[in-house]
Order: structure tokens, then sequence, then C-alpha cells
């Protein structure tokens, strides 16, 4: 998927402010399961809710305010209850990896007890 970088997203030297990157992030797994024909708000309806429980980041260079982003997303690991999803955010217009990090997600269902994966999504990330 692609964001525009905003005025909001800056800090005061114009530079995205690093805690956007975890936003861009949610933005693109959220996207990545949608263009597979998951609904990350239906799943959660039916009880399969999927919190960040780890989460890596190295911040290679600057976005800018006005860049074009591309989020690159892949499932890098399959657990019976956890997956852990490589992300990389790219200036478009010149191909450059401006951050590179990993995030593990556990599914949880009522109490925050952790469930195995629903077979829909097991289906959609082993792909």
């Amino acid at each position: 998927m692609q964001v525009r970088v905003y005025y909001e997203d800056t800090d005061a030297g114009g530079v995205v402010y690093h805690s956007n990157y975890l936003n861009y992030f949610e933005r693109g797994r959220t996207e990545y399961l949608r263009e597979r024909g998951l609904s990350v708000a239906d799943m959660a309806r039916r009880g399969y809710v999927f919190p960040v429980v780890h989460l890596e980041i190295d911040y290679r260079s600057p976005a800018l305010h006005d860049d074009l982003l591309k989020i690159e997303t892949e499932v890098l690991e399959i657990g019976k209850t956890s997956f852990v999803i490589g992300q990389q955010v790219i200036r478009v217009i010149d191909g450059k990896l401006l951050a590179d990090g990993k995030v593990k997600l556990v599914c949880v269902g009522p109490g925050m007890k952790a469930k195995r994966l629903p077979e829909e999504l097991l289906r959609v990330i082993r792909e």
C-alpha cells in the first residue's frame, strides 16, 4: 500500500516522527489482509483479535513531509497462535528503504487468552 506523509506526521525538524511508522505498519497489515479478502474488524467481531506482542524497527533513512511511501508487508513465520510479519517502508520516488521491521502478533479471544489462528487466516497467510 502507499501513504503520503502529511505535516502532522512530522516532528519539528520536518522528519516523520518515529512512532508514526507504527501507524504505517498497522495500515500495511490491515490492507495486506483486506487485499486477500479478510477484514480485521470482521474477525474481531467473531472473537479473533491480534495484539502486537513484539516489535523491532530499524530506521535507515528519514521520510520527509510530502514523501509518497510504499509499505511492503510479508509473512515471515507462522505458529499455532501467532505469526510474524516483516514490513518495510520505502520512498516511492527513489526506492530508498527508510524503515525495516518485524512484528509478532498473537491471536486472542475473550479474556485475552491465546487461541489458535483461525483457518481462514492460516489459508491466506500460507499463500
